[in-house]
């Protein structure tokens, strides 16, 4: 398909039909399906993942990534995604440094698909988060050109504030689940997932708590009053909240309603 074929899909009325979907998707999770259809109508691709970068406040370090989902077919997606920084450094390092509102970039062909597959990154900037679209070729294709390079440019206008708008919808979805979970009797898996993704969140930001920091915190995360927590550990009340203090002031935030905004990224 020449690039004139390719203007004339983004003027057809099927497209618009599909720019319909995925708009009203944005609280949605096949989302990233709608995205591809989309994209797809206008160039070649294959799958895509979308996710969403945290950084610092001054905006020099990575501190979380969140998967917003992906599409299309999985022997075009590497088993380690290649649009992560530890196996991307050189992208990282872009994402850090600039300055615009998005970026571009065409990567090499990927590693630890079936088959190599073309690869194109696309990341927008606000503020301290990066919403990151990796767009994925089979290897049967051509690598992307510069025509499609302006196309997908020209065609971000429109996307990025609603990739922006559905990360902002899964972080409150998220808020919502962590709610949930500390509203309801913990089973006894629970603790031991939130035990996990806790020890994840607190290496990604190289973090470290005492042992009693530790058991405060993940017991206010299971749902438990501090009376409970207290009774558990055998220790005074004002000890736990202590011990809360101490947490939240080396994670950056306050009280138990910041310690649950944390955990998940938001």
């Amino acid at each position: 398909m020449d690039l004139t074929s390719r203007i004339r899909n983004a003027d057809s009325p099927h497209f618009y039909f599909i720019l319909g979907e995925l708009i009203s998707s944005t609280d949605q999770d096949h989302f990233a399906l709608n995205m591809l259809k989309l994209i797809d109508k206008l160039l070649p691709v294959t799958a895509l993942t979308l996710c969403e970068w945290t950084l610092d406040k001054s905006n020099t370090h990575l501190t979380d990534i969140k998967p917003l989902g992906n599409a299309g077919a999985p022997a075009d997606i590497p088993a380690l995604n290649a649009s992560r920084p530890a196996h991307n450094p050189q992208l990282l390092k872009e994402v850090l440094e600039m300055e615009g509102s998005l970026l571009i970039r065409v990567n090499a062909r990927t590693k630890g698909a079936r088959r190599a597959a073309h690869q194109c990154t696309l990341v927008s900037r606000d503020g301290s988060r990066r919403c990151v679209v990796t767009l994925y070729r089979s290897h049967t294709q051509k690598d992307f050109s510069l025509s499609e390079l302006s196309l997908l440019k020209n065609l971000s206008e429109a996307l990025l504030p609603l990739i922006e708008s559905y990360a902002q919808f899964s972080r409150q979805s998220t808020l919502r689940k962590m709610g949930s979970w500390m509203a309801t009797l913990v089973t006894n898996q629970e603790p031991t997932h939130i035990h996990r993704e806790f020890e994840k969140r607190l290496a990604l930001c190289d973090i470290t708590l005492s042992t009693r920091e530790q058991e405060v915190c993940l017991g206010l995360l299971n749902g438990r009053t501090v009376p409970e927590i207290a009774e558990t550990l055998q220790l005074k009340n004002s000890s736990i909240e202590t011990y809360l203090k101490r947490a939240t002031a080396k994670l950056g935030v306050s009280g138990r309603h910041g310690l649950t905004k944390w955990m998940v990224g938001a």
